[in-house]
């Protein structure tokens, strides 16, 4: 029952994840919010609204390891699997400037989660420092995005929904019923990933950092496969930044005021170093060292084969616990 419940919440959280955020995307666009705005936040952002229901839940019902694994599994999942697999399949250029001055901030952002990990809790204190950055860099946005002038990034958002004709009224009624089935969703997901932990003795970091964080994800691949096949580029690294940064701040800071979390010390010599040094590449690859940023094939198969090392590593460290 609890297989079955990881897999039928995982098909009910990508789809309606997928609703949710044409939801809303339509009704932001109604409202008159900038293209900018609408694909940094709205798409970036509402992508990861699996990740912050399914942490927020893990973090109510007492497993905040599962929160906490989700949170940083994704980031490692978007960077390595998303945009390794998508940079397989085209290579991506970087024309954004707006994603170039990102890719830094998610730099930083990440660095901060350090500084919150290295007492071995975060407490309600470091939740509440990650939130206030979260909405100073929502706040920073959103100034921007009425300030910026032509981006690359607002063109691939117009492009997008160019052929979207949905009605306001359509828009906020999918809005609605994408954050009812999320939750729903979610609780599912939740109780079976706990169950199945429970089951074979693995911590609900490790499931956090696996099935969770891989199933949770799967809104940003279809996404960005989407984006790449209508060379929206930037887009694709777009959607990956804001979830990332949304990740590591509303995910886990909203998981952390609901309760502290205890750190594992795996986190910090496995599970952070390993998302540190992604997001280190990505910030190398997308701003590019000789001018335009670029993730050729190469590239994205070396990413490609971090993810799976990583997720060896994982199930490797599992074995012999088990073992042990």
């Amino acid at each position: 029952m609890a297989l079955v419940a990881i897999v039928a919440g995982l098909i009910v959280l990508v789809w309606s994840a997928d609703r949710f955020v044409d939801g809303a995307a339509a009704t932001a666009r109604h409202l008159g919010l900038p293209p900018l705005l609408i694909g940094m936040l709205v798409i970036g952002f509402g992508t990861s609204a699996p990740e912050l229901m399914v942490s927020a839940l893990a973090a109510i019902q007492g497993n905040p390891g599962l929160a906490l694994g989700n949170a940083y599994g994704s980031n490692i999942t978007n960077i390595a699997l998303i945009v390794g697999v998508v940079a397989l399949t085209s290579p991506l250029l970087v024309h954004s400037q707006v994603i170039r001055r990102e890719l830094p901030v998610l730099g930083g952002v990440t660095l901060l989660s350090l500084w919150c990990l290295h007492d071995g809790t975060i407490s309600r204190w470091d939740a509440s420092v990650l939130l206030l950055v979260l909405a100073g860099v929502l706040t920073f946005s959103i100034i921007r995005s009425r300030r910026q002038g032509a981006d690359a990034l607002a063109s691939d958002v117009d492009a997008d929904m160019a052929g979207e004709s949905m009605s306001l009224t359509r828009g906020l009624t999918w809005t609605l019923i994408g954050l009812v089935l999320l939750i729903v969703s979610s609780r599912l997901l939740v109780w079976g990933a706990v169950s199945v932990a429970e089951a074979f003795g693995v911590s609900d970091l490790v499931i956090g950092l696996t099935v969770v964080a891989i199933g949770t994800s799967l809104p940003e691949l279809a996404s960005s496969i989407s984006a790449v096949r209508k060379n929206e580029h930037d887009l694709v690294l777009g959607n990956v930044v804001g979830s990332n940064l949304f990740n590591t701040l509303a995910v886990v800071g909203l998981a952390g005021v609901i309760q502290p979390i205890d750190i594992d010390h795996e986190v910090l010599v496995r599970d952070w170093p390993v998302m540190a040094g992604l997001t280190l590449l990505l910030l190398v690859f997308g701003i590019g060292l000789k001018g335009q940023g670029r993730i050729n094939r190469l590239e994205g198969g070396a990413l490609l084969l971090s993810f799976i090392a990583y997720t060896s590593w994982l199930v490797m460290s599992v074995i012999a616990t088990r073992g042990g």
